[in-house]
């Protein structure tokens, strides 16, 4: 091991050395004086309280303290002495510095520090900002469900049980819940895999949605929110170095998880381009040519796919989901299928088609084969409860060694949050017809996706209305990602301040009107053209202040810089 590289030191035997208040140990896989075993470190020197041992003795020649990774004593001018930080901005994780998260970067930070300016009495041309630029449902007003709530709210404090202002059915599941939790409590543990009794729920769920398609809950795996379970993939699938360090195409735009988990994993981003023009739709043409071009420097591994789409709200045909299982067959791709939109489809002829299914019904040549990963979240759809942190993700095909260490790495983090684990459990196991609850739970989830979906269309036909802007449907999933030109004045003085043009906009947008949108380029976007990604969540009389606010913005934007 190199003497760059962090080593780990295990005691063998009580330490009896002591330099000036600092231990001193050398390497070389041999036991040191102290009694220490010392694997692959070439030094360390850290602080401890005793007897002395000579320096001397254990002198490293050739290799700088800074090399060696140890701390640099300095006297100060009061005769005091200070030491440099182990952990600096050049000694950090090194792929951490490439992470970005443009959904809650500076446009976001930037607002946070308005909203405080407004509360302070600072005068603004706005009297609120109004955020746009995440999908937290509740965050915007959306309303829980009320059977959701009622049976969290007993799991939480069993002692509710006893009273009679919950339905039946609330009190049922929340036993059923807390029988299998340990101790009685959603406050234990969990098994790391999650409950048993959720994973089987969630398996008989995936049937019904898939039409019989057969589901092993032992290959189910409850996660903290989708986004664990896809970190979670990626970790499996990243190694090598080089030419054969592993590649993971993503779509373009996409959501920034993929591009700052791959970044933090050192893995290749390979971007494939969404189809704007055919309302976001994925071209396969493009995905042959964005992998053989990936081929002549990295391995190809996984294939990523977001539907419905965020940022883009487009909704795949299933002919376009046949299309990429068999580009994935071919070239011998994993697949990794975000769902977690599944419920939030709202343009006439659009449905939703999971990919399992459609995998199932193309035959064993390719259900027998084709690796895939899925995943769902409490977070979207008609629930919102993005704070509860449930999800799962379902496992096809996969390696049985493979299988195994993913129930490894699963089992270092512990367990899911285990109200999330609840709430996934109501999500896939709803009140059924003749149940106490069911008349006002299909009221309720159905009130908020047909909310959602007039939010769509108002969205896209207000946009649209923009000369400058273009916006295509709102098909699916709570976001437009409409295409906005940007006048050659404002994109030079945007580069003169080292901004996207994208951002500047935004960031003018921002600190004009309140409004708070995410810049294009954070998602990715062909060159030469630029976006922005809004919500739909906002009520529908914030959404309609929210668009005016934008369209007036536009135009006076476009005068200012034409």
């Amino acid at each position: 091991m190199s003497a760059s590289r962090i080593g780990l030191i295990l005691p063998s035997r009580s330490v009896s050395v002591l330099n000036g208040g600092n231990v001193w140990f050398f390497g070389g896989g041999a036991q040191d004086p102290a009694g220490y075993l010392v694997s692959g470190v070439r030094s360390m020197l850290i602080p401890s309280l005793l007897p002395p041992f000579p320096p001397q003795s254990i002198a490293l020649s050739g290799v700088s303290e800074r090399r060696r990774g140890l701390a640099q004593e300095k006297m100060t001018e009061n005769g005091v002495f200070s030491r440099d930080k182990v952990l600096t901005i050049d000694t950090m994780n090194p792929t951490v510095k490439n992470v970005e998260y443009a959904v809650r970067g500076p446009i976001v930070q930037r607002a946070m520090q308005i909203e405080k300016e407004l509360r302070e009495g600072v005068k603004k041309p706005f009297t609120e900002v109004i955020k746009a630029n995440i999908g937290d449902a509740h965050a915007m007003g959306q309303q829980p469900i009320t059977f959701f709530r009622q049976v969290l709210a007993l799991c939480s404090y069993p002692e509710l049980l006893n009273e009679n202002m919950f339905p039946e059915d609330a009190k049922n599941r929340a036993r059923r819940i807390l029988q299998a939790c340990g101790g009685g409590s959603v406050g234990a543990y969990s098994a790391s895999q999650g409950i048993d009794c959720v994973r089987q729920d969630v398996a008989r769920y995936i049937e019904r949605r898939d039409g019989g398609v057969p589901c092993d809950p032992d290959n189910v795996y409850l996660t903290t929110g989708a986004s664990d379970g896809i970190v979670t993939m990626l970790k499996l699938l990243v190694c090598g170095e080089g030419a054969s360090r592993t590649g993971v195409m993503i779509s373009i735009p996409q959501y920034p998880l993929y591009s700052a988990a791959l970044a933090e994993l050192g893995a290749v981003q390979i971007n494939y381009y969404l189809n704007e023009e055919k309302c976001w739709s994925m071209d396969l043409s493009e995905l042959e040519s964005s992998l053989a071009e990936a081929r002549k420097h990295c391995n190809p591994k996984a294939l990523c796919i977001i539907n419905p789409g965020n940022p883009t709200g487009q909704v795949q045909s299933r002919q376009c989901i046949e299309d990429v299982i068999r580009f994935a067959a071919k070239e011998r791709l994993f697949l990794m299928a975000d769902e977690v939109y599944q419920d939030n489809v709202y343009a006439e002829g659009c449905q939703f088609h999971s990919f399992k299914k459609v995998l199932f019904e193309l035959g064993p040549e390719y259900s027998d084969n084709v690796e895939l990963a899925s995943f769902h979240s409490t977070s979207k759809c008609y629930m919102g409860e993005c704070g509860f942190r449930g999800g799962y993700m379902e496992v096809i095909n996969m390696d049985a060694e493979v299988q195994a260490q993913l129930s490894k790495l699963v089992s270092v983090r512990l367990c899911p949050p285990v109200p999330g684990q609840a709430l996934m459990d109501l999500v896939v196991n709803s009140p059924q017809p003749g149940e106490p609850s069911h008349i006002t739970f299909m009221k309720e989830r159905t009130a908020t996706l047909s909310l959602l979906a007039e939010k769509a269309k108002l969205t896209e036909q207000i946009l649209n209305t923009v000369p400058g802007i273009t916006c295509n449907p709102v098909q699916g999933a709570m976001y437009s990602f409409p295409n906005i030109s940007l006048p050659e004045k404002s994109i030079k003085e945007a580069k003169a301040l080292g901004q996207a043009p994208d951002m500047f906009y935004c960031m003018k947008l921002l600190e004009e009107t309140g409004i708070c949108l995410v810049p294009g380029s954070g998602f990715g976007q062909k060159d030469g053209t630029y976006h922005f990604r809004m919500t739909i969540l906002p009520p529908t009389d914030k959404l309609k202040i929210l668009l005016a606010k934008v369209k007036e913005f536009h135009q006076k934007f476009t005068q200012q810089y034409s």
